[in-house]
């Protein structure tokens, strides 16, 4: 792939995006980061691996999501301060992992803010994969035991949650078009299609390589 190329998906609930990402990153014969970024920012930081397991969950239930940003700007809080294991600096931790990993593979990565994290790299793809609310709540009926009005509640507090860690984290709408590169609608193109689309993209986008 010439230089190192990183795919970043930001998905609806229940759009299949983490399946693109995935059987992208197969089909690219690269490696695909979701969870595991958590795992390694543990390692790197000597902080609790507990602690990573959703900081954005602590912060999902404050009021302060709706009046606070803390838009990242590229820092890790050192050890020696008050706030080294704040649920910021764990978020500050996932991504310099993101940035470490760029300089050494190409990947494909689910999720994490990665697109406004990555922003600066020439070499990046940002693409939201998402779907009409009916096609989302078919598809998280066919995985969890939920009645139809419960998945629908589900999706939208879910989607709700990633768009207030969204703008926390990058003072951005998590559903902006104009954060990315690709907006795809699965529900139209399918997974294939979808993997097909941003690998046409990238085509293009890269033809130099």
């Amino acid at each position: 792939m010439g230089s190192n190329r990183i795919i970043t998906i930001a998905r609806q609930y229940g759009s299949g995006g983490k399946t693109v990402g995935q059987m992208l990153a197969k089909d690219l014969g690269i490696d695909c980061y979701d969870r595991e970024i958590l795992r390694m920012a543990s390692d790197d930081s000597g902080l609790n691996l507990q602690m990573f397991g959703n900081p954005d969950e602590r912060r999902r239930n404050t009021f302060l999501t709706r009046a606070i940003k803390k838009v990242y700007k590229g820092e890790v809080i050192p050890p020696d301060s008050d706030d080294f294991a704040s649920s910021d600096n764990l978020f500050n931790y996932q991504a310099k992992i993101l940035k470490e990993l760029a300089e050494q593979e190409s990947y494909v990565v689910i999720g994490r803010c990665a697109d406004f994290i990555l922003r600066d790299n020439p070499n990046v793809v940002s693409v939201f994969i998402h779907a009409p609310f009916d096609y989302c709540v078919e598809r998280g009926l066919e995985k969890q035991s939920m009645t139809r009005a419960q998945m629908e509640k589900y999706i939208q507090k879910t989607d709700k949650q990633k768009g207030d860690y969204y703008m926390y984290h990058t003072g951005q709408h998590w559903s902006d078009a104009r954060n990315y590169d690709l907006c795809l609608d699965s529900s139209k193109l399918g997974f294939a299609g979808c993997v097909e689309a941003i690998k046409a993209y990238m085509a293009v986008r890269f033809k130099e390589d």
